[in-house]
């Protein structure tokens, strides 16, 4: 998932300074300007924020108070390069937010997210502001702009338009109100699954109980019972690392149904935590600013600035996937079913059995076994890989870098240059789960590209994931869908780094919801292809190459499980989607809207939809609300833009490796992401390239 950090306030990318000890003050002294993480305290925030806000005020007072008649320069380049100290500490708190956060920060959060929704409307409520904003936007054909500063120019009035700037006084009024409690709420929400998922912990201390687990999943539970001070015991977390592994092999039914149960019910129980009443405040907050803006509903309003435009568009091809998906996935669940009755036991398939019996009819149907394959995908071997698929599509080189300041001992930084030596950008990733960060994996931008003053200002991109953590005795050993992981990631983080544009504003992952994950899922497509694999699939003690048989037995099971996947995918989109519809803001019953989204298209018991709501961040506490669509959408687009290297025979073609990093990846938010598109492919994409590939077709 591609996260961005301070979406409320475009560009803003040089320095203020100001006489003191706090970090954000002073010049980074290391020659990459990254943060000197290792200084920066809790008590640095707070001062920069306001310093940093009281500075890019007095900037935007400057533009909207200029006598001079408005011109790109003096008011939208202007505005696009202001706040240079804001940013400066947005980048790094609000990564950091995610990644490690605290109680201190929390309480930071807290404080500050009302001061900085007040602050993006004090800017994007101006009205001497928006007055020279619609005086270029309504001539910015007559004013012999280049392409980018016209799409710029139309960004602005856009994202004024939609933040209320047409709005009369009393609307404004409400609006602000709005904005500063969906802030807290939405905050809220991510605080409680966080505290959630810190707070389980299944405690085993017969070794019984673990029977079925692989000797190195039984390891990592040890670790974790010594990191909980309870030596001799065995502790599993809802981190997927940790419970995902005892779904799949124990043969302890009980302690599958209760993790998989733990996991699934987080933040929706009768304590402090529960997210039932936060989510009814977040959806009645975003249903009267859509109401207010002049849209039905939220998803009208959201929709109205991405590819999809309209909830139906966004129906009809959740519709167009969900139907073969369905019918792909009950006949799965006849499989599993059959390998229940040969036990005998008289059980029914339920969800906390499909991925203990689907590994065992991936052993029957293929002779493939997940645990078999983790000893060749050694997190360091597979990130080595994803860095040599750059290499050939892309000429890109890595380089670790050492001394340079971190935030965990778990993050590592790489030199990204190149065909030339040319600098491309910093690398950080960050793979481990711990209680500071949430759960998922994602890409953040700690300083974007942009041009200035004949200076290409390259980015510093962060790479997180909450992997299989590494051992006393083992290195990390990811799974398939961890593998699949680091390459989705990284095709945000290549889209971060690669960018070439002038402006802050439109570089890099700055684009549509429904587009930003084009170049993250296309990197997927590559992760299986043996001649990929060759490069990456090792095994961590001998070093040698996994067996072509395995390679091959990888290859025949590539559409195994699809419909399971599918549907509790999809399922989510369109829970996502009938939130988004609502109308209504009077309170509701969250357990019961959700099953009624799910009864409405179908959705059978044995599978649990993919985000419940009360731990469904990427649409409650995240940027994908009416959103969660865009990776079925983007799916579409991905699947097509590789069928243009399996065209040629060659998926390291450097002709369509040059036209997708040009026409694409440099490209930011430049132009139409259609478009853009066309330009690479020579045509609209084909969703049939998608259902093939999935095995739906």
């Amino acid at each position: 998932m591609k996260k961005t950090v301070f979406t409320l306030l475009m560009g803003i990318l040089f320095m203020g300074c100001v006489k003191t000890d706090n970090p954000f003050f002073e010049t980074y002294k290391n020659k990459y300007g990254a943060p000197p993480f290792d200084k920066i305290k809790n008590e640095h925030y707070m001062p920069a924020f306001k310093e940093g806000i009281k500075q890019h005020q007095a900037e935007i007072d400057s533009i909207a108070n200029n006598q001079a008649s408005p011109t790109f320069d003096n008011t939208i380049a202007a505005m696009d390069f202001s706040g240079e100290l804001l940013k400066k500490v947005s980048s790094v708190f609000f990564n950091l937010y995610s990644n490690n956060t605290n109680e201190g920060m929390e309480k930071i959060a807290k404080e500050i997210t009302p001061i900085l929704s007040e602050h993006n409307d004090n800017i994007y409520l101006n009205d001497k502001l928006f007055a020279r904003v619609k005086t270029l936007f309504d001539n910015k054909d007559k004013l012999g702009l280049t392409d980018e500063q016209v799409r710029l120019i139309e960004k602005y009035h856009r994202g004024f338009i939609r933040s209320g700037a047409a709005l009369n006084p009393e609307q404004k009024t409400k609006l602000r109100a709005i904005n500063k409690e969906l802030g807290l709420a939405q905050l809220a929400f991510g605080k409680n699954v966080l505290d959630e998922t810190n707070s389980y912990k299944k405690v085993i201390d017969k070794k019984s109980d673990l029977a079925g687990l692989p000797e190195s999943v039984i390891q990592a539970a040890a670790e974790e019972a010594k990191e909980a001070k309870m030596p001799g015991k065995w502790v599993f977390t809802t981190h997927k690392a940790s419970f995902i592994p005892v779904l799949q092999y124990s043969q302890n039914r009980e302690l599958r149904k209760e993790l998989l149960m733990a996991y699934t019910t987080r933040a929706n129980h009768q304590n402090a935590s529960n997210n039932d009443a936060v989510i009814n405040k977040i959806m009645k907050l975003r249903t009267q600013k859509a109401q207010l803006l002049g849209f039905a509903t939220s998803a009208d309003f959201i929709l109205d600035d991405t590819m999809a435009k309209t909830p139906k568009a966004v129906y009809d091809l959740l519709n167009t996937v969900w139907t073969p998906a369905l019918a792909k996935a009950k006949e799965e669940a006849a499989e599993l079913q059959k390998l229940m009755d040969a036990e005998g036991k008289g059980e029914k398939l339920e969800p906390w059995d499909w991925w203990y019996y689907s590994e065992k009819l991936r052993k029957a149907k293929y002779d493939l076994e997940e645990e078999v394959l983790r000893p060749y995908f050694k997190l360091e071997n597979v990130r080595q890989g994803v860095f040599d698929l750059a290499s050939k599509l892309y000429g890109l080189k890595f380089e670790k870098l050492k001394d340079m300041p971190v935030y965990d001992p778990d993050v590592e930084v790489f030199n990204v240059t190149d065909a030339n030596d040319s600098l491309i950008g910093i690398l950080y990733t960050d793979y481990f789960p711990r209680a500071g960060k949430r759960a998922g994996a994602w890409m953040n931008n700690i300083t974007d590209q942009y041009k200035k003053n004949g200076i290409n200002h390259r980015p510093i991109i962060c790479n997180v994931g909450n992997f299989t953590k590494p051992t006393a005795d083992k290195p990390s050993l990811l799974n398939m869908d961890e593998v699949e992981t680091m390459f989705h990631e990284f095709g945000h983080a290549l889209h971060g780094l690669l960018t070439q544009c002038t402006y802050p504003g439109l570089s890099g992952t700055a684009v549509a919801r429904d587009f930003v994950e084009l170049p993250s899922q296309v990197m997927e497509n590559w992760c299986w292809e043996p001649q990929v694999m060759q490069t990456y699939a090792r095994h961590y003690k001998t070093g040698k190459l996994m067996p072509k048989e395995l390679m091959d037995k990888i290859q025949k099971a590539g559409t195994f499980n699809q419909g399971f996947i599918n549907v509790e995918l999809l399922a989510a989109s369109f829970l996502d989607m009938d939130y988004h519809m609502m109308k209504d803001t009077a309170t509701f019953d969250v357990p019961k809207f959700e099953k009624a989204s799910l009864d409405k298209i179908g959705m059978i018991p044995q599978i649990i939809v993919r985000y419940r709501s009360s731990y469904f961040n990427h649409i409650f506490s995240g940027e994908y609300c009416a959103g969660y669509y865009s990776y079925t959408w983007a799916a579409v687009l991905d699947a097509d833009a590789f069928q243009a290297f399996k065209e040629t025979g060659d998926i390291y073609n450097p002709k369509v490796a040059t036209a997708f990093r040009k026409k694409l990846l440099e490209k930011g938010d430049t132009e139409d992401p259609m478009k853009l598109y066309r330009d690479f492919r020579g045509a609209n994409p084909n969703p049939d390239a998608l259902l093939k590939r999935r095995g739906l077709k």
